[in-house]
């Protein structure tokens, strides 16, 4: 009787952690989502304008300019119901995977070494890109057709076309599957690790404000070098997953492949494509996202607890 109760007292406060977390990444994830997609259409757009598209960009004004004008204002937020659909599953895997990750990798230390967070950031983002794959080969497919924002399929038609060209495998929802396992993995291998070895140093202080500066800084550098970073997966990724007529033979079909097709005929800086947007997004939302995360997980620790 006692040996079972001491493992309710175990269990207990795991799944009350899991539940936590998921409430807290998925919040976090609504959040950063509804602030900076946006900018996610512009990146898109860039990404994908070579050979395909009806107009070229100049700039990320020009690109808000012109896809207002052509398709109207909420063309800039084409795409935006499979993300906010895959947020909360996939902000959960973040941070939940992320801490059982850290526990695996740290071999029985209660202090995780850098080694371990960024092996635990990486892995955690391998898991993601699994869970998140088909929900961005939706919102790339909605973001790079060009049509008038009212004459567009829905998520739900777009998703059920996309099964019926290739069902659930890489001809289908899971197209581009391994250039977003490596934008994922590389992405959060890097914002994890930066994040948590650099929030080590963060100068005490007993200023509420002070600390939320230095915090944000952090996940606003640590989101920064990852984009940078994962920046050719994501391209290639754009270009697998993005929209292709009916008559147009698919060029960009595998990672790698993609990659050095891209570097190849448009040059190393092609692979580049859209970071500054992406930097304007995943910059701020590396630090609206961690700092959501983090208040709300406290605030419900402090309540449930």
């Amino acid at each position: 009787m006692t040996m079972t109760n001491e493992k309710k007292k175990v269990l207990l406060p795991f799944w009350k952690d899991a539940l936590m977390q998921i409430a807290a990444g998925g919040t976090a994830g609504f959040v950063e989502i509804c602030i900076m997609h946006p900018l996610d259409v512009v990146k898109t757009r860039f990404q994908f304008q070579r050979g395909f598209s009806q107009s070229n960009y100049a700039s990320i004004s020009d690109c808000f300019r012109k896809t207002i004008k052509n398709e109207g204002f909420l063309a800039i937020y084409k795409g935006i119901l499979p993300p906010i659909l895959a947020e909360t599953p996939k902000r959960a895997t973040k941070f939940f995977t992320f801490e059982q990750y850290k526990k695996l990798f740290s071999f029985g230390s209660s202090v995780p070494t850098a080694q371990s967070l960024i092996l635990a950031g990486l892995f955690a983002g391998l898991t993601e890109a699994i869970v998140v794959n088909p929900f961005e080969v939706v919102k790339v497919r909605q973001q790079t057709d060009q049509q008038q924002f009212s004459k567009q399929k829905s998520s739900f038609e777009t998703a059920k076309l996309i099964y019926k060209e290739g069902g659930f495998g890489t001809s289908g929802l899971n197209r581009g599957l391994t250039s977003t396992l490596g934008r994922h993995g590389i992405w959060n291998m890097i914002y994890f690790g930066f994040y948590h070895n650099i929030k080590a140093y963060i100068p005490k202080s007993n200023s509420k404000g002070m600390d939320y500066f230095w915090r944000c800084l952090a996940g606003f550098t640590a989101g920064s070098i990852a984009s940078t970073v994962n920046i050719p997966w994501d391209v290639a990724k754009s270009r697998i997953q993005g929209y292709h007529g009916d008559s147009t033979a698919r060029k960009y079909n595998t990672c790698i492949q993609t990659i050095l097709l891209v570097k190849k005929e448009e040059g190393f800086r092609a692979l580049f494509k859209g970071l500054s947007p992406k930097m304007l997004r995943l910059g701020p939302g590396g630090a609206i996202m961690m700092i959501a995360y983090e208040e709300i997980y406290n605030s419900l620790k402090k309540k449930f607890y």
